[in-house]
């Protein structure tokens, strides 16, 4: 069964527990506030989304999803090219997916989980290969651990605009000075502001967005050269160094503990 781009109501008002729906929106689209019975888990299997909702906001690039409780109003913008898959869960079918907002790791198994769950019928029978699937699904997301490494971001409209400009280009370089410029605020007021915002000073967030964004070009197999140079980087050795002090070991060792697990 082809289920690209059916609307969301068509995965909550199925006669399973679970759905599994696929959106290719259009480049940078906007999903504008809205909540949705059901909690879901959204997740891109390609490109980068921007997820906000009463908790916080998160970028989630390839590799991550964030559990929406249901009920919870948030909104989805993305940056570029995104290919979304969104599972759908009915409220009291799993108690351990939780009532909060979180973001989790996307392994390679919760991928092809989800992937393959794209193809089944909305009305799989129960008891079957289908059903085991959509239930080991769960399984996977209840027992993926909430992520440190996520980047929160602002509410504040014009230091958002900033926020998602660097996310659509990591390369492009951001200083205090430069964007308390385009935000005509000295420095000290947007550092302030960007704390109060994040929970974050301005430097960490933009060396923790370009970590998370660089992670899924590392795994795709990019060289750390190519990697760093993308990332705003002037040298790979400049990139591990930073590698090596957030996530303690550097990037080839990382990449090759997550093939172990």
């Amino acid at each position: 069964m082809d289920k690209l781009n059916l609307r969301p109501e068509e995965g909550e008002s199925t006669p399973r527990a679970v759905a599994v729906l696929a959106t290719d929106p259009a480049g940078d689209a906007f999903i504008p506030p809205h909540a949705h019975r059901r909690g879901q888990l959204i997740h891109a299997i390609s490109g980068v989304m921007m997820v906000s909702a009463e908790p916080g906001s998160w970028v989630v690039p390839t590799g991550r999803g964030v559990w929406v409780p249901p009920g919870m109003t948030h909104q989805i913008r993305m940056a570029g090219e995104v290919k979304m898959r969104t599972v759908f869960v009915e409220p009291g079918t799993r108690a351990d997916l939780g009532a909060d907002c979180r973001v989790i790791h996307v392994g390679a198994l919760l991928r092809e989980l989800i992937v393959a769950a794209v193809s089944l019928p909305l009305d799989y029978p129960p008891g079957g290969r289908d059903e085991r699937v959509m239930e080991l699904i769960l399984d996977e997301i209840e027992a993926a651990p909430a992520l440190s490494l996520h980047v929160p971001m602002p509410r504040h409209a014009r230091l958002a605009a900033l926020c998602e400009a660097l996310i659509r280009d990591p390369s492009q370089p951001a200083t205090l000075d430069g964007w308390a410029e385009r935000l005509h605020m000295n420095a000290r007021t947007l550092a302030r502001l960007f704390e109060r915002e994040t929970g974050m000073t301005f430097g960490a967030w933009c060396r923790q967005a370009r970590l998370l964004l660089s992670l899924p070009r590392l795994a795709a197999g990019a060289s750390i050269l190519e990697v760093a140079l993308a990332h705003g980087y002037e040298s790979p050795s400049a990139f591990t160094a930073m590698f090596r002090r957030t996530l303690g070991v550097p990037p080839s060792q990382y990449l090759q503990q997550k093939k172990e697990r």
